[in-house]
This record gives structure tokens, C-alpha cells and sequence, in this order.
């Protein structure tokens, strides 16, 4: 019994809800061996204390049955425990509940559609809410809810997020020519994305939405680093070129302990007025990926001609009572299972 040996038998051991073991995740720092005893030690950072529980069961299921290991002894470090504990339920925004990342590994996927939608469909439920477009360089919230105007300040210095259909929102584009490019280096784009989150007026929240530009970067990091995030949702299409970058927005957030709410495969399908469906990315594929990765699915959002109208209109479908329309459906459904994951009472 060697402590190679132990370590590529724990490589069995999934970290909960992901498909990635806990010795890729880096959370084995040490293992010793010796006669009659095999000693484990974990070092995990998690808000979760189910999680630490979980994978001391999980590691015992695995090391327990080799033959002549005698006793196994497992070893967890928490980090920040009691400071997480605290946390839960609270965010470093004040006056905000709750805050959902909204995010894809790869652009053109749809996430900005399904930001809004999310944030429209919670709002229906009579939370409050607020949509913050933290993509710098490629901002559509304004287009998506026809907002043109130019948001001011307060007494604090603090901007007044506008509003448009009983939501707060904040966007570069409030701020922005129609034609401007945003041209920022890495520790400016840092500068305005802290900005957006903490010196935003944003008043008492039950939710804040936060719309994440594409990839695994420095805004990402940095909103994480800046606001306790309480679940992201991860959105793609079907096809395997988006995939490959979902999972790597999955794998960010795992490193820095945002649980994952579950995946979103937008452009599902699309159907023509005979009621025929044209998988035109493939089918399926995030229901495979949300299986693979032990993440839920938490829907399918078809191409719609309707959709796409009132994304450039300025009037996102999820305004359009559910049962009048099956994608506006779609958001009321993926809006309960936010609030279910993540109440607010």
C-alpha cells in the first residue's frame, strides 16, 4: 500500500456535483501509509458543509474495501469555516439577498437573452430584482430592455441603476455612445466591474442578476472576488464547440466555490409552424453535458422568430404571459427553480 496507490484510488472520489474527482481539484494534499493505517488530509474551501461531509463518506466507500489497508483515517481541513457558515444567505452587496451569475465559457450562446428573461421572470414572482451587465466590451441590456437614458448619481456619489418593467438595471451601455467602443485594459476593466457591483444604488434586492461576459477572465474573477455569488446558471447550446467552453465555466467556478444552479441549452431546437422540430445544433447535447457533469438541467430554450423580436425590441419574451407562449414558459419555469435553490424567505 503505497500513497500513489491511495491517490489514484480516490481519483473515484467526485467532488458533489461535478464530474471532476477531488484529486484533480487539488483537494489531497498529503497521504501516509503505514503499517495497519492509511491517513488522508483534505483541504477544502466551501460555504457547504454538507460538501466536507459528503466526500469524507464518499473517500471511506472507496479506501474501506482494499484489501489489507487496515484502518482509514480521513482528515478534512475547512477552510474559513465559521466565516462561511455566517455568509450563507447574505451577500457583500447591501441590501441585496441574493446573487446569480449568469455566465457561458464561449460568446453567442445566448446569455444575455437568458439574463433578462431570468431576471424579467423572478420579477413576476413579486421579488425585487436587478439585471447588472458586467460584459464591458459587448453590453446588450440596454438594447434588450430600450433603456437609452444616462443613469445619474445620488448624495453618496453612488449611480442610480434606470429601470424598465419593474427592474433595476446598470450596463455600460447606459453609458456609452451608440457607436463607442469600450477600449480598457485588464485592471481598468477590474476598476468598472467593482464599480457596477458596489457603487450602484441598488437599493433592497431580493435578487441580483448578473449577466458575465463570455470566458474565464478578469471580470469573472473579479466579480467573484468582490460579492458572494450564491449560484450561477450556465448556459450553451447543443452543439460540442460550446460545450467544451460550458465546461470550463463550470470548472471556474468550481476553484472558487460557486455552486452551480445548473445548465441552461439555449437553441435547443427550432419549430416551424407544421410543429416539426429542426435540431439544428445537434440534440441533446446539454442534456448529456448537465448529466456528465452532475449539474441539473434546468431547461431546454428553443430558436423563436418571437425571441429574437423583442430581445431587439426592447421587450424580453418573458413579459408575455406563460401560457400564451412556450419560451416565455420556459424562463417562468427555469425562474421557479432559481427560487427554489435559492429562497429568499
Amino acid at each position: 500500500m503505497s500513497p500513489d496507490f491511495i491517490r489514484e484510488a480516490l481519483r473515484q472520489v467526485r467532488y458533489p456535483g461535478f464530474s471532476r474527482d477531488i484529486i484533480s481539484f487539488g483537494l489531497v494534499k498529503d497521504v501516509k501509509c503505514e503499517p495497519g493505517l492509511v491517513t488522508v488530509y483534505l483541504e477544502i474551501a466551501t460555504r457547504d458543509a454538507k460538501i466536507p461531509e459528503q466526500i469524507f463518506i464518499d473517500c471511506h466507500a472507496i479506501l474501506d474495501p482494499l484489501p489489507d489497508i487496515g484502518t482509514v483515517k480521513i482528515e478534512i481541513d475547512v477552510k474559513d469555516a465559521p466565516a462561511a457558515a455566517s455568509s450563507v444567505g447574505k451577500s457583500s452587496i447591501p441590501g441585496v439577498k441574493r446573487i446569480i451569475a449568469v455566465a457561458s465559457g464561449k460568446g453567442g450562446v445566448g446569455k444575455s437573452t437568458v439574463a433578462a428573461n431570468l431576471a424579467v421572470a423572478l420579477a413576476a414572482t413579486g421579488a425585487k430584482v436587478g439585471l447588472c451587465d458586467c460584459d464591458l466590451y459587448g453590453p446588450s441590456v440596454a438594447q434588450m430592455f430600450n433603456v437609452n437614458e444616462r443613469p445619474m448619481a445620488n448624495d453618496q456619489d453612488e449611480i442610480i441603476p434606470l429601470e424598465a418593467y419593474g427592474l433595476k438595471l446598470m450596463s455600460m451601455g447606459f453609458l456609452l455612445e451608440d457607436r463607442s467602443p469600450v477600449i480598457v485594459r485588464g485592471p481598468m476593466a477590474t476598476r468598472y466591474t467593482q464599480q457596477f457591483l458596489r457603487q450602484v444604488a441598488w437599493g433592497e434586492l431580493d435578487y441580483l442578476v448578473l449577466d458575465l461576459p463570455p470566458g474565464t477572465g478578469d471580470i469573472q474573477l473579479t466579480i467573484v472576488q468582490t460579492c458572494a455569488v450564491d449560484g450561477s446558471v450556465i448556459v450553451t447550446t447543443p452543439q460540442e464547440v460550446a460545450l467544451i467552453d460550458a465546461r470550463k465555466a463550470v470548472a471556474m467556478f468550481a476553484k472558487v466555490n460557486v455552486p452551480i444552479l445548473g445548465l441552461i441549452e439555449n437553441m435547443a431546437w427550432f419549430e416551424c409552424d407544421a410543429g416539426k422540430k429542426y435540431y439544428l445544433f445537434g440534440k441533446d447535447g446539454g442534456v448529456r453535458e448537465a448529466e456528465d457533469m452532475r449539474v441539473p438541467l434546468l431547461g431546454q430554450i428553443p430558436i423563436d422568430i418571437e425571441t429574437r423580436e423583442r430581445g431587439d425590441s426592447g421587450a424580453p419574451i418573458a413579459l408575455v404571459a406563460p401560457e400564451k407562449n412556450k419560451v416565455s414558459a420556459s424562463f417562468h419555469a427555469l425562474a421557479a427553480q432559481v427560487c427554489a435553490k435559492l429562497p429568499i424567505g
